[in-house]
């Protein structure tokens, strides 16, 4: 696993995301590292209580807190100012090209806080710096395996090498599945509980089919053959089958399989001759999506026959 940081220069460089900022103040402070992506707006900081203030995160300053410090007698603000820099803050952004109170300048430059402004709405704002602090921050691993889109469900198949993965993703595909990633998936948390998977740059869209070598998915089946990435929902490990082992027929049994801490829907499926593998995948995503509907028929069967075994037992009873 893989927990990433950013410095307030990385976020003033951005250009992707549209966070438009300049920085006002403090630019001594441009290598602060940002190792979250919450935000906070210090609204009640602002009026010397600083009890539940999170130093760590950025700090938000929008109309309501500008407006706030304007109307405060000038001793009041500087020293409830001068309280509040005296955190080690990672950076404040002043949102609506507001400008900040002279104090508040002065005070950033003196603590080596950089004071940013940018020109959108908080709302807004605070919508687009979080999605980036979550792209840039959140825990990633990856995984040998593939990582598929079957009936809307993320389908991440696991097993060792040569077993037959990509074969059958190929088959899934044919069949009018998408394609998310071969041979490596690049696994990002995605809060509160959801890991997002995609394919590495150099290996996107394409796959390793043992015999015929890496093929582009894209260029043989067309677009909506592929996905860019898709949130994994059920995992599925492909084992080589073995006489002597015990393998579940009725499923009672929910596993699961934990990436990031995030506990997924595990099935693993044995792999023999004549067994047809993307049929079984196919069902095993209907099932999936049937459970979620709230109707799982192996505990539909499991009552039932306890039902039946009571109602004998007390026939016998009875007799």
């Amino acid at each position: 696993m893989t927990t990433h940081s950013l410095s307030i220069e990385d976020l003033l460089q951005d250009t992707e995301y549209g966070l438009e900022l300049v920085l006002l103040s403090g630019r001594g402070g441009l290598s602060n590292r940002i190792t979250t992506p919450r935000i906070q707006k210090p609204g009640l900081a602002l009026t010397g209580y600083t009890e539940h203030l999170h130093a760590d995160r950025v700090q938000i300053l929008g109309n309501t807190e500008i407006s706030y410090l304007r109307h405060l007698p000038a001793e009041t603000a500087a020293a409830h100012i001068a309280t509040l820099c005296a955190f080690p803050i990672t950076c404040f952004i002043v949102t609506m090209d507001l400008e900040p109170p002279a104090t508040l300048l002065s005070a950033a430059e003196k603590g080596g806080i950089p004071l940013l402004r940018t020109p959108h709405l908080s709302s807004t704002f605070i919508s687009l710096v979080t999605k980036y602090l979550e792209d840039r921050l959140l825990p990633v691993t990856h995984l040998h395996g593939v990582l598929v889109d079957v009936y809307g469900v993320g389908v991440l198949l696991l097993g060792k090498s040569g077993i037959g993965k990509s074969e059958c993703a190929l088959d899934l595909v044919i069949r009018g599945h998408r394609l998310v990633a071969d041979d490596v998936v690049h696994i990002r948390k995605k809060m509160p509980s959801a890991l997002v998977g995609s394919a590495a740059e150099s290996l996107q869209f394409r796959m390793e089919v043992r015999g015929l070598g890496i093929i582009n998915i894209k260029d043989l089946f067309g677009v909506s053959a592929i996905r860019e990435k898709k949130i994994i929902n059920l995992v599925i490990e492909l084992v080589e089958w073995a006489p002597d082992q015990e393998y579940d027929r009725l499923g009672i049994d929910e596993q699961v399989y934990t990436i990031l801490d995030v506990d997924l829907n595990y099935l693993k499926i044995p792999v023999r001759y004549g067994r047809n593998l993307t049929s079984i995948i196919e069902v095993a995503a209907r099932n999936f999506l049937l459970k979620g509907m709230g109707y799982n028929s192996t505990r539909e069967f499991h009552e039932n026959l306890l039902a039946r075994m009571e109602s004998r037992a007390l026939l016998k009873e009875v007799e």
